[in-house]
């Protein structure tokens, strides 16, 4: 007997360890057949330990209320709870704090999507030491052939030695609400000291806007623009001037 269609909710509850043996079985069949839904799968589990880093060290901490009653940590289901609150309200927060970075620019919905996705990637993905990506730069390759394949256009990792930075790899995210249902390509670089550069390549519209925006959330600053049949974002925690600078030398070597 199944467990009925592979969905939103059982990719989910496959993520959570919520399934019966057979029921596991049968999304890992299912996963090996669709990639778009394994990315899916690797995005949430990335999440999912993104929240915890973030949130379990709040919610283990005594109640400020009764600082001398004894310790209660709460049981699993309600720590992924309270987590998984806090991060729509930061998702509320960082969209908010991204659009008030770009009020008064003439800018379409797509590239405001572009940036606040970006935005949220790097924040994800960044703090990963082990698993920052999904392909090494050692298959670097591999890893544009992939990308290309999965975007349905050739994209290019652009070299960023020249600001000091390496290509680390990058990896598939799944497909953004507000971009259809084309996937996403993420890169990442790092330079000495350790700081990481996401560059979120993505299908959209074609426009003759192409000029660069800028918003920022906090200490990460994103430059987005629109080339043609892709949108380019470059999100970090530098300067803006920084920035701005290794992001118009993206731009001039993907327009020689």
């Amino acid at each position: 007997m199944t467990g009925g269609p592979v969905n939103e909710a059982r990719l989910h509850a496959y993520v959570d360890g919520a399934l019966s043996d057979g029921e596991r079985a049968e999304v890992d069949a299912h996963l090996a057949a669709h990639a778009d839904d394994a990315a899916r799968v690797g995005a949430y589990r990335a999440q999912n330990e993104a929240l915890h880093r973030a949130f379990d060290p709040v919610l283990d901490e005594p109640h400020s209320l009764h600082p001398g009653a004894a310790r209660h940590v709460p049981p699993a289901r309600w720590r992924w709870s309270a987590a998984l609150a806090a991060t729509f309200v930061g998702g509320a927060v960082i969209g908010a704090i991204l659009h008030a970075g770009w009020q008064g620019q003439r800018t379409g919905r797509a590239a405001v999507a572009i940036a606040r996705q970006a935005a949220l990637a790097h924040a994800a993905y960044t703090p990963e030491v082990r698993h920052p990506v999904e392909v090494s730069a050692s298959d670097e390759q591999h890893l544009v052939a992939w990308l290309s394949k999965r975007l349905g256009t050739p994209v290019r990792a652009p070299s960023l030695v020249s600001a000091g930075y390496q290509l680390l790899g990058g990896r598939l995210l799944p497909p953004a609400g507000e971009a259809g249902s084309a996937p996403v390509a993420l890169f990442m670089y790092e330079n000495a000291q350790g700081k990481r550069l996401s560059l979120l390549v993505r299908r959209e519209p074609s426009s003759s806007d192409t000029a660069f925006r800028f918003a920022a959330q906090g200490s990460t600053r994103v430059f987005y623009w629109i080339d043609g049949p892709l949108g380019y974002a470059l999100a970090g925690e530098i300067g803006k001037d920084e920035l701005s600078a290794v992001a118009l030398g993206v731009y001039r070597q993907l327009n020689p």
